[in-house]
């Protein structure tokens, strides 16, 4: 169903959610990010199906993007942080069923009671309507779209900004920062700073409360620092249970928890059948490198680059962008307890993609990639690194500059195809 989605001029940018200035954007500088490759799956996605449900974490930029569709203005907008918006729904069907073209509900998970209602609209015949629904937790709304909206949704998934979008030579500020777009826009690194301890106040203490979550805000704060020093390492449910004095139940519960709100991610391992014995607990990292820095402590680019987790930091970072912007069906690690280990490996279209991550000037062949190469008859390796040059290593293994990754597509060369 066709539908006006000209964007006003000026509206890429990203800075219109800043909770901390009335204005929207007086600690920011003014820079304008386009995120045309986001904006064009929307539109095809909204065209193609009944209901689009766009997830990511709060402020990684969805009501900027969903209002280059729709003027906030709109009928047919819903802001579920807006009273207004929120009366207009006392009587949803009511409100919703005389509604054609695009309609956008913002934080929807505020009302899960909506989704049986969509169910109903989407199935008319003819459907006058198409359903644009963001939210910030994935659990809950994964749930909910799956049960009752089965065969009628489409699910796209975003972040903050991604190499690509910022440009190569944004590298540095974007790893340090992260990719919030108001963390990353800041004026200054206190800014961008004092911008990441807001967030994570918030969704602590006012986010989480708000979406059902009953845990104190203190003791979660306490388990997320653990999680941020377990960074790119296997989890180990009870020890972080025991350095928190809660039972493995509850810190499995809370890891959970971290991740629908897309702040933590669990990479779990690949499984070959292979005779050695196989790391099996999933890694853990923190999404975003920005807050992975404030929940160690770090606040400058020097102290980054002495920091023990100067590594780890680094393979969290390049992982995300590379799930970012290279296709893959499904993404895993594979490590045995003989000490072999691939950080990344991707499936895709019948092939087996390896990924290293390493902070290296010039990165050689290391056993372990040759074992991971040998047992899991991998395609390719890329081991990514932050130089300038792409060169062989060994058959089937590059060195990649992280620069090309700002290319979507291009970190396996020739075995991209």
């Amino acid at each position: 169903m066709p539908f006006d989605s000209t964007p006003d001029k000026g509206s890429e940018s990203d800075y219109h959610e800043n909770p901390l200035s009335a204005d929207g954007f007086s600690w920011y500088n003014c820079i304008v990010i386009p995120r045309h490759d986001i904006l064009t799956a929307m539109k095809a996605a909204v065209e193609r199906s009944p209901v689009v449900v766009l997830s990511g974490p709060r402020q990684c930029g969805k009501t900027t993007l969903a209002r280059q569709l729709l003027s906030p203005d709109s009928v047919n907008y819903f802001d579920l942080e807006d009273p207004a918006s929120l009366s207009r729904l006392d009587e949803p069907l009511t409100a919703l069923r005389p509604l054609e073209g695009l309609v956008v509900i913002d934080e929807v998970q505020r009302r899960p009671d909506l989704f049986p209602i969509l169910r109903v609209l989407v199935d008319r015949t003819p459907n006058p309507a198409r359903f644009l629904i963001l939210g910030s937790a994935s659990g809950d709304l994964l749930r909910q779209t799956s049960e009752s909206l089965a065969g009628r949704s489409e699910r796209l998934i975003i972040g903050g900004f991604t190499l690509d979008e910022v440009g190569k030579a944004a590298l540095h500020d974007l790893w340090r920062r992260g990719g919030f777009p108001l963390s990353y826009l800041a004026a200054s690194e206190a800014d961008s700073a004092s911008w990441r301890d807001q967030f994570i106040l918030a969704l602590l203490e006012r986010d989480l409360p708000q979406w059902g979550v009953r845990v104190p805000a203190t003791a979660l704060r306490r388990f997320w620092t653990i999680v941020a020093h377990y960074h790119a390492q296997t989890w180990n449910t009870a020890d972080a249970a025991r350095t928190l004095g809660v039972r493995p139940a509850a810190a499995r519960h809370y890891l959970d928890l971290l991740a629908d709100a897309f702040m933590v991610r669990q990479l779990q391992p690949w499984h070959a059948n292979l005779r050695k014995r196989q790391v099996k607990s999933p890694k853990v990292y923190v999404c975003d490198s920005g807050l992975l820095h404030r929940l160690l402590g770090i606040d400058t680019a020097k102290a980054l680059m002495t920091h023990p987790k100067l590594g780890a930091s680094w393979e969290g970072f390049v992982i995300e962008q590379v799930l970012a912007g290279e296709p893959h069906d499904e993404a895993f690690f594979w490590g045995t307890h003989q000490g072999a280990e691939i950080d990344l490996v991707l499936s895709r279209g019948g092939q087996l993609l390896g990924v290293e991550c390493k902070h290296a000037d010039a990165p050689k062949m290391t056993k372990s990639i040759g074992v991971a190469l040998a047992d899991l008859d991998l395609d390719h390796v890329a081991v990514v690194y932050p130089g300038d040059t792409r060169y062989p290593l060994a058959d089937k293994v590059e060195a990649v500059p992280v620069a090309e990754l700002a290319a979507p597509g291009r970190l396996f060369g020739e075995a991209s195809g």
